[in-house]
């Protein structure tokens, strides 16, 4: 990943193209090119080969990208010896062994550069849609068209960190229709879900609320999914400026994660734990200025960079920052509240989904007057844009 970020840094200079006019001309997400740049962001074929039409690099940067995939080969390559040893066209242990797959990249998803981690579930995807006309057991064909369904869902959450509209929705489609062949409660209720956080994070907070609802209606009593997309409409409607039907909300979503035990993997994207609770509780009371966002939102970093609860979560920890940063505002503390906000926003674990929040917090501190020029170019440096105009409710 490093030699393609500094291949493609090479070529831009020689050019004399820069960030926004290159993602102008791919088109993408100003982002995601400062993000290969860096080497944070692994670079799919499909984005490798454009890059390297616009800046006529004849192959080169494809090349690298095809190189950065290596890891995804191999782990293909195991499930494929695998699949061979077992009797069928699909093999015996081939369903067990790519769930096994799904949750490790599920796992990996709040550590992984989206662009990276999106890689290595297309090529999952790819090898999966491979075995899908091979002979198989009814069994066997439904457990490879939930892995099916799971990695289709883990490439469109990819995909809207990137802010690729497009082909979040696509993946969504396909994760939606996967759900209804299967009868597959939960992976129909994190579509919804997840098509409420889009939603949420384009500032159409009414529509997220109402999706967000719609999830829960189909979600598993007890489930995952069903937390999570409570957990959403209380976001939407804290963004909607309704104070007591998030708190309702939110004592709801107590009352679903208090029975809750810490999972043996709390990094999981699809299952939920305490302090994945804790963290949406934090961002919901800060987006409705309440007062005890300040104090929560800090024993929220606190323990999400501890391991009392499992590894370290960086990329939660600086959405957190940004949680804290925005409640400090709301506590009359601006210039603290800039502070935090430059660790998250130079910490590398921001991703364009969340840069309309890092966004807020500049315009917010300086609104009150306190300077915001180291903390505005640092946006600038790692996003690759100046501040975007913010999501109007």
């Amino acid at each position: 990943m490093s030699e393609f970020g500094s291949e493609l840094t090479r070529l831009m200079d020689g050019r004399g193209t820069g960030v926004r006019e290159l993602a102008r001309l791919v088109p993408c997400n100003p982002g995601h090119v400062s993000n290969l740049r860096s080497g944070r962001n692994r670079p799919s074929q499909e984005m490798a080969a454009r890059l390297d039409e616009v800046l006529g690099a004849r192959g080169a940067l494809l090349a690298l990208a095809l190189a950065c995939a290596a890891p995804a080969d191999d782990e293909i390559a195991a499930l494929e010896l695998a699949r061979r040893a077992g009797a069928s066209d699909v093999g015996d242990d081939m369903p067990g062994l790519l769930a096994v797959a799904v949750d490790d990249l599920a796992t990996a998803y709040p550590g992984t550069p989206p662009g990276e981690l999106l890689g290595r579930v297309r090529a999952y995807l790819a090898y999966v849609t491979g075995l899908a006309d091979a002979r198989a057991t009814l069994a066997q064909k439904r457990r490879l068209l939930v892995s099916g369904g799971w990695l289709s869902l883990l490439a469109a959450t990819c995909l809207i960190d990137l802010h690729d509209d497009r082909g979040a929705a696509a993946h969504l489609r396909t994760a939606a229709q996967l759900a209804r062949e299967t009868g597959h409660a939960e992976i129909a209720a994190w579509v919804l879900e997840t098509q409420a956080w889009a939603m949420l994070t384009h500032g159409d907070y009414a529509r997220a609320a109402a999706t967000a609802r719609t999830a829960q209606d189909a979600a598993p009593r007890g489930s995952s999914a069903l937390i999570q997309a409570t957990a959403q409409e209380g976001r939407a409607l804290a963004r909607m400026g309704d104070p007591s039907g998030t708190r309702a909300v939110l004592a709801r979503v107590e009352a679903l994660v208090s029975p809750l035990a810490m999972p043996d993997r709390p990094e999981h994207h699809y299952r939920y734990d305490p302090a994945k609770s804790e963290a949406y509780v934090a961002t919901t009371l800060s987006w409705l200025g309440d007062p005890a966002a300040e104090p929560y939102a800090r024993h929220v970093l606190a323990r999400l960079e501890t391991p009392a609860d499992g590894p370290p979560r960086p990329r939660r920890a600086a959405s957190a920052r940004l949680d804290l940063s925005l409640a400090l505002i709301a506590a009359g503390a601006p210039d603290e509240a800039s502070g935090i906000a430059l660790e998250a926003v130079t910490s590398g674990r921001l991703v364009p989904s969340n840069y309309w929040r890092a966004a807020e917090v500049i315009a917010a501190v300086a609104d009150r007057g306190v300077p915001v020029r180291e903390l505005a170019e640092a946006y600038r440096a790692e996003c690759g844009e100046p501040p975007p105009p913010l999501p109007l409710p």
